[in-house]
């Protein structure tokens, strides 16, 4: 179990149930027709336990149904697996613990970046952040050539045809090609070892520095990397992998250190072993793939790490042994938990391995881009913080043919300019911007020099979305009201009695669904990507529906009638028919979505003022046999970070506060907590590591992309101990 601190909460200042002594639960018998009976938490019991006891019997009473329903799921396989997965699902969002509210893309936008010609179409691993395949033209692309772009994608039989294509087609409309991509990012760097980091916003400035075994390709299609070929074992156990050889490890200015091994792999988990704020969860046999002894080894159920399965055969044969079969197991290889490490290197930095008896120490690598070693296309030539990170072509690349650019850079961008990005990428400083409701006006309104249209008419499309769902997470044990690395910041304006009459609502389902379902979703995306667009990027479940489809008929039990989906059923098909069967006013796939593809993005399925007062209805009742009252004289308090140092963020702060209170009719009050450091809100609301540690009532700020292309890649997130679960406050 995770190591956390001594459980946070107030007393409860309110007699809302009687105690049990050594249990918590009380049955609620007053107030509600004795049918909707139910058990509610006594609190005074929960604040007896230790930290962990307090959340797993929190987690019990909000997530119950959705655990048991994906204990289920996940002992099956193929169909049954994904069909049963989204059932699952459909409990998940009925608990209503998170709202899912968009994913990235679905905005205007403008660039000189060639679509798909890196991996950008895989919704799982960082393949997507490398860039050395990427074409860069130096003008910027038109909508119409964009159009024809994604045509001739859709006609390429490989990544390779398709890139020979593209470069064909721009060359012959006069387009000229980049060597460098330039990119902005609103991120800052916290650490440059990708095995000991579990944030993408670290990852994807760390992805282009080193190669893994296979890679997605500009099709989607997983080709060798540092792997040359692998088999697997007839009872898919097994993976052997066979290392390309000649590889150079080099530092980072560009000298040899050393030649890429096996050995490489074993460093690797031997320095994952002592990060368990990393992505050691996908190797666990609850959380992932099941690596053989994994979880055992965390567990201290062996000490030896040398039966863990990650094997050097020899300088050039690696081998992963699994302890059930796990057919996703080869998608996991594009994250940082797969990546090798040089251990000379590693060593050099003052490094040690605990699981060698070490005393743990990272010693100085990945303090800085010069504490790492690289085997990727791009080594980082200078780093500085809020500012630039420059990238250049690794001169010893073993896949140099393949670069079609030889240099990048990341440049920073907090928002605080609404019209930074629109004017760069217009006038070339970086190599595309997605436009923001704010510059898009002076889209619409600038023409180039000598052109009769503007801008937006000559090169504006809408963006893809991607695996990414980012969500409006629900507090229901919040443990600190500033932030808890500095108490002297967003400290919260509530009482102790507001604070306990929010800690006793919150665990109220009706009370939680009604708060999600009065968040105005598409209000709140349109001061981003404008009024046009608002709906264009909407997201209704955790994971998108489109993620797997069935490829069998497949029967699954529905409330206890057996259904059968045909082949080629959308996974977000059956999880609408569980929530139908349910009862839910929840709409999470709209069959003539995506020009009659189907689709559970482009709409806002949650957003009902009348569903939301009826949810509140209930709840009010519920919460009334507590002794909790609420009402617009007596509302629920509700405090909400944003960013003040960002005029787009603090517009859809307001957005939020006017839509639930507007919705709920004054029974919910949103504080707006400002913050004019990013940094200080990311510590409320993005990182920290455990659930009490989240300074929020309702965040906003985080969001979870796949790792592997399975629906257990999102659901894992929230089981108990799940990595996301932090986000409601828990463990």
């Amino acid at each position: 179990m995770k190591n956390a601190n001594k459980f946070l909460a107030l007393f409860l200042a309110l007699a809302m149930c009687l105690s049990l002594g050594a249990t918590a639960f009380a049955e609620e018998t007053e107030g509600a027709p004795a049918e909707e009976a139910s058990a509610v938490l006594d609190l005074a019991a929960i604040d007896e336990m230790d930290y962990d006891e307090a959340c797993e019997t929190i987690y019990d009473y909000v997530l119950g149904d959705f655990a048991a329903a994906y204990d289920e799921a996940k002992a099956e396989t193929g169909d049954l697996r994904m069909a049963k997965m989204a059932v699952a699902e459909a409990k998940l969002l009925e608990s209503g613990v998170f709202l899912p509210i968009y994913t990235q893309g679905g905005n205007y936008a403008m660039s000189r970046r060639v679509p798909r010609t890196n991996a950008d179409t895989t919704l799982w691993g960082l393949d997507e952040y490398r860039y050395h395949t990427l074409l860069v033209t130096n003008e910027l692309i038109t909508s119409e050539d964009r159009t024809q772009l994604l045509t001739l994608w859709n006609e390429a039989a490989t990544a390779d045809d398709y890139i020979a294509a593209a470069k064909e087609y721009l060359t012959g409309k006069g387009y000229t090609f980049a060597d460098s991509y330039i990119e902005s990012s609103p991120y800052n760097v916290n650490i440059w070892d990708t095995i000991a980091t579990s944030y993408t916003s670290d990852s994807m400035f760390i992805s282009g520095t080193y190669d893994n075994l296979l890679e997605y390709d500009a099709k989607g299609v997983q080709q060798p990397g540092l792997a040359e070929s692998y088999e697997v074992s007839e009872d898919g156990l097994t993976y052997t992998f066979h290392l390309r050889q000649g590889v150079k490890w080099v530092d980072q200015q560009g000298s040899e250190i050393g030649e890429v091994t096996a050995d490489d792999w074993v460093a690797s988990m031997e320095h994952l072993l002592d990060n368990s704020d990393a992505l050691g969860y996908l190797l666990t046999n609850t959380d992932g793939c099941g690596l053989l002894n994994f979880t055992a080894y965390l567990n201290g159920e062996i000490t030896d790490y040398t039966q863990i399965g990650v094997k050097a055969i020899d300088d050039y044969t690696l081998e992963y042994t699994l302890e059930a079969p796990f057919a996703p197991f080869t998608t996991m290889l594009g994250y940082g938990c797969f990546a090798p490490l040089n251990r000379d290197f590693y060593r050099s930095q003052g490094g040690t391995f605990g699981c060698e008896g070490e005393t743990y120490t990272p010693g100085d690598f990945g303090k800085t881009p010069a504490n790492i070693a690289y085997c990727g296309p791009f080594l980082i030539t200078n780093y500085t913080e809020q500012n630039t990170t420059r990238y250049e072509a690794n001169p010893t690349y073993w896949n140099a043919d393949k670069m079609n650019i030889h240099s990048m850079e990341y440049s920073y961008n907090d928002g605080s300019d609404v019209l930074r990005s629109y004017n760069e990428a217009r006038d070339g400083v970086i190599s595309g911007a997605g436009i923001n409701s704010s510059a898009l006006e002076l889209m619409k309104s600038e023409k180039p020099e000598g052109q009769d249209q503007t801008y937006f008419d000559l090169y504006s499309y809408v963006s893809p979305g991607n695996g990414t769902t980012y969500c409006g997470w629900w507090n229901v044990n919040r443990g600190t009201w500033a932030n808890y690395d500095n108490p002297d910041v967003g400290v919260s304006p509530k009482t102790e009695d507001d604070i306990a009459r929010y800690r006793a609502a919150i665990l109220n389902q009706h009370f939680r669904l009604a708060l999600s379902m009065a968040f105005d979703k598409g209000s709140y995306n349109a001061i981003s990507v404008g009024e046009e667009l608002k709906l264009a990027r909407l997201r209704n479940s955790y994971t998108p529906g489109t993620f797997q489809f069935l490829t069998a008929d497949t029967t699954v039990s529905i409330n206890g009638e057996d259904t059968t989906f045909p082949a080629g059923t959308a996974y977000g098909v059956i999880e609408q028919a569980q929530l139908d069967a349910d009862g839910y006013p929840i709409q999470v796939w709209d069959p003539e979505g995506d020009s009659g593809a189907g689709s559970g993005d482009g709409f806002d399925g949650w957003f009902s003022a009348d569903n939301a007062k009826a949810e509140l209805e209930q709840a009010v009742a519920e919460l009334s046999a507590q002794g909790v009252e609420i009402s617009a004289e007596n509302p629920i308090y509700i405090d909400y970070p944003y960013g003040s140092y960002s005029e787009i963020n603090t517009n859809m702060a307001n957005v939020v506060k006017q839509s639930i209170e507007g919705a709920l009719d004054g029974a919910v009050i949103v504080n707006l907590i400002a913050f004019d450091k990013d940094t200080d809100e990311e510590g409320a609301t993005y990182r920290f590591s455990a659930g009490n540690e989240g300074n929020f009532d309702l965040s906003t700020n985080s969001g979870w992309g796949p790792d592997y292309g399975d629906a257990q890649s999102y659901l894992d997130t929230i089981q108990i101990y799940g990595y996301m679960c932090k986000n409601i406050g828990l463990f």
